[in-house]
């Protein structure tokens, strides 16, 4: 089943168009981010599948259910930390939990879903103390009440540490696990990339691609960096290997050998650096990050 579904969705604010046309489909259990510059139009994305912005046009769905249309049974199967959030900093922690819970007819135990966040021992303390990490940690308890079959997370590593960052990736893999949907913005990209299924790159209100990380790395030719060590000096054979195509950033160290190269020339290239009897001790590599696939898709736009 389809768990969000855009078609042909636009929006504008007067002479400024935040969305161009975006169609895109999530399928349940599915843990997908959603990147893109500042401005590319994720928020107003989210805004409109929880209809805090209706759309100038097309549609936008949350399993099966209108977003525009259907608000109230839409919003009793997800969960929500919206960015830029503001708790009410006279009441607890126990009180925004406690509304979270009845507002969903749940019956969460406030103190287990702090204890899961990392937050124990704060139930009863005025949250207007709080961090902006322990904030944002109250606020994945909040989306987490009631087991949602959507997370919908805009921004969730925001003011967090990396033991917080850390424990966030392990709650999204979790709620995978148990087979609800998981779908966040983020501009930390390592975040991404450590739990995600796939990955959708939004550029100037547009979805410029949406696929696995490995799709995108292949879809742009992206190259990887190899490292070798030879036991020898590679002298002369340094021609050779630059020669290849696609092959590119030859350098030696000594015996040690780094180059940049798509995977289809990796084995050309090694075989260039044996030609002259050398033998290969020791082989590192590594693919193109999430970070340039991105500055790959959108330009290098920040």
């Amino acid at each position: 089943m389809t768990a969000i579904e855009l078609d042909s969705l636009r929006k504008r604010f007067g002479d400024v168009v935040a969305l161009r046309g975006l169609d895109l489909a999530v399928e349940s259990g599915e843990v997908f981010g959603f990147l893109g510059p500042n401005g590319a139009g994720k928020s107003t994305t989210i805004d409109v599948l929880l209809d805090f912005l209706r759309p100038t046009a097309g549609n936008a769905s949350v399993f099966g259910l209108d977003a525009q249309t259907e608000t109230k049974r839409i919003r009793r199967r997800i969960g929500v930390l919206p960015d830029g959030y503001h708790l009410d900093g006279h009441l607890t922690a126990r009180h925004h939990l406690e509304f979270a819970v009845d507002s969903k007819g749940a019956d969460d135990d406030p103190a287990a879903l702090l204890d899961r966040v990392g937050l124990d021992g704060v139930l009863d303390r005025r949250v207007g103390g709080f961090s902006k990490g322990m904030a944002q940690r109250l606020l994945l308890a909040m989306a987490l009440v009631g087991d949602p079959d959507l997370l919908i997370l805009d921004e969730p590593s925001t003011g967090l540490d990396p033991n917080g960052a850390r424990r966030m990736r392990e709650i999204v893999r979790t709620e995978a696990d148990r087979g609800a949907t998981v779908f966040f913005s983020s501009h930390i990209l390592g975040q991404v990339e450590a739990v995600c299924d796939r990955v959708g790159i939004l550029a100037d209100g547009e979805l410029v691609a949406v696929d696995t990380i490995d799709g995108l790395q292949d879809a742009v030719g992206s190259e990887a960096t190899m490292t070798v060590t030879l036991d020898r000096s590679p002298d002369g054979a340094l021609d050779a290997v630059g020669d290849l195509d696609g092959v590119s950033n030859v350098a030696a160290d000594g015996a040690t050998v780094s180059l940049s190269c798509p995977d289809r020339r990796k084995m050309d290239a090694l075989d260039a650096l044996r030609a002259d009897g050398a033998t290969v001790l020791d082989i590192e590599t590594s693919d193109a990050s999430l970070d340039d696939l991105f500055a790959a898709y959108t330009g290098g736009r920040e």
